[in-house]
């Protein structure tokens, strides 16, 4: 059975596997990221695409004799060049995307030029192109290589050049729902790797982000505990001063001791100072990067928010502020899920994040749900007193709640307060 992280690990850090005896414990690698998925993703397309497209050697060769030699040299050296530099790049991790873009622009370039690539003598009889063998070859290059519209255009509009193009060239020698029905068919082939690649890419992005997120949590929980630590030593030298200058005036009775007592003293008054200065040098933090957070939290929640921002700006908020209105409005929105209803259809929940006066900011969540008479709220419940209201008093700001029972429920957010009680809310 695995063994347990210790309890000082980071959140996001892997759990340790245990070992054979004698060996280090391992670490097992991530099991999913955009960076390993983009990695399998190069090397199995060059890899696959370059077996693929050698498949149609045979197919290629019979068609040589009715073709352009200078056409068949220069298009075959580039795409099969092309194709190898893929399986190269795949390999060391450089150069992934040019070289699959390369293929799938020179397919392009090879299509469009392949009708003047005909012999004269060879015209009547043109044979199905071997493109058709390669079309998906260069469509799943444009997945690895292009933007997702990009993509969707290419692997839709080529298959269909090529269709067009055969039709005009073969005269008559095949009908044109066949060769429709012959696109098609490329069409859905490219659609089904290009939806992979996707799918893959979108969850690996996922994966990325829940890992970031977790680990900007961690380090803000760190960076806090730190300064916690700190302050609480800064408390322990500023009592110890204070208690120490106050014994020696205590015991002293003659003016050299008076005079060191006030030497004491004023020591004391200089650790209170620099304490209260590093208070007031606190980092602060702009104000999106918190409304950043709360949006991120209120889209990891069960039922829909309807998200707004607006007037946010440049302001900064101090980090203890940040961190009294983000729980602050992180438990009104857990509130609103509780109590509101369980009908995602029936109720609408709102989260607005704006600025407030010149420098501070206004937060709302509202909801059309139950509501409730906050006067037959048990005194246990600690949820609107301790987690809303005083939390964000102690930074300096104020939260008003509207609820009736039948009429939804209206949490605002104010900081700083305002200064009169019918101060704008």
């Amino acid at each position: 059975m695995p063994a347990s992280p210790p309890a000082s690990a980071p959140l996001n850090a892997a759990p340790v596997t245990r070992a054979r005896p004698g060996e280090p414990p391992r670490t097992p690698d991530n099991p999913i990221s955009l960076a390993r998925i983009e990695t399998i993703l190069g090397r199995g397309a060059g890899a696959f695409g370059l077996l693929f497209a050698l498949q149609s050697v045979q197919v290629i060769l019979e068609q040589l004799d009715g073709m352009h030699p200078v056409w068949s040299a220069s298009f075959l050296a580039l795409f099969f060049g092309g194709l190898v530099w893929t399986c190269v790049a795949g390999v060391i991790r450089r150069g992934v995307v040019p070289a699959h873009a390369t293929v799938a622009v020179v397919f392009v370039a090879g299509l469009v030029t392949w009708p003047l690539s005909i012999e004269t003598a060879a015209s009547a009889s043109v044979p199905q192109p071997f493109l058709y063998q390669e079309l998906t070859v260069a469509t799943t290059c444009a997945a690895m290589a292009f933007r997702l519209w990009v993509a969707v255009i290419y692997t839709v509009a080529v298959p269909l050049l090529l269709s067009v193009l055969e039709v005009v060239v073969r005269h008559g020698g095949v009908t044109p729902m066949d060769s429709f029905l012959q696109a098609l068919y490329s069409i859905i082939l490219g659609g089904s790797v290009l939806m992979l690649v996707t799918v893959l890419r979108q969850a690996a992005l996922g994966v990325d982000w829940a890992q970031g997120t977790a680990l900007t949590r961690y380090s803000h929980a760190v960076r806090q505990h730190a300064t916690e630590v700190e302050r609480v030593q800064v408390d322990a030298i500023v009592h110890d001063s204070v208690l120490t200058t106050l014994l020696s005036a205590a015991r002293t009775a003659d003016p050299a001791g008076r005079e060191l007592a006030a030497v004491m003293a004023a020591n004391a008054m200089g650790h209170l100072a620099a304490a209260e200065q590093g208070t007031d040098e606190d980092a602060a933090v702009p104000l999106r990067a918190v409304a950043k957070r709360i949006v991120d939290a209120a889209s990891a929640l069960s039922a829909p928010f309807v998200l707004e921002t607006r007037d946010l700006g440049t302001r900064t908020v101090p980090v203890a502020t940040a961190e009294a209105i983000y729980s602050a409005a992180v438990q009104a929105m857990m509130n609103s899920l509780q109590h509101a209803g369980t009908s995602a259809e029936s109720v609408t929940r709102r989260l607005v994040i704006a600025g407030h006066g010149e420098e501070g900011v206004a937060i709302d969540v509202v909801d059309d749900g139950a509501g409730f008479d906050q006067r037959r709220i048990p005194t246990e419940r600690l949820g609107l007193r301790v987690s809303i209201k005083e939390r964000v008093a102690q930074a300096g700001g104020v939260v008003t709640i509207d609820s009736a029972p039948g009429e939804g429920t209206a949490v605002r957010i104010r900081w700083p307060a305002p200064e009169a009680v019918g101060g704008p809310r």
